[in-house]
């Protein structure tokens, strides 16, 4: 995955202006403790990071 679709992805279930923050701010384990932005910035793979998004706050089947 690519990070532009990364972040449409982001945008389209947070919406524009939150995603950045949740990006930020909101820690999760399934990320080994980071941030997005930490596991982004640490290497993790885009499509990765959006599945342990995808778990963490439970967006539907349909939408990952």
């Amino acid at each position: 995955m690519r990070l532009t679709v990364f972040w449409q992805r982001m945008a389209d279930h947070f919406g524009e202006t939150y995603a950045d923050t949740f990006a930020r701010d909101h820690v999760m384990a399934e990320l080994g403790g980071r941030t997005v932005h930490q596991a982004l910035d640490a290497g993790w793979e885009a499509r990765d990071v959006w599945r342990a998004v995808c778990t963490a706050v439970e967006i539907p089947h349909e939408k990952r």
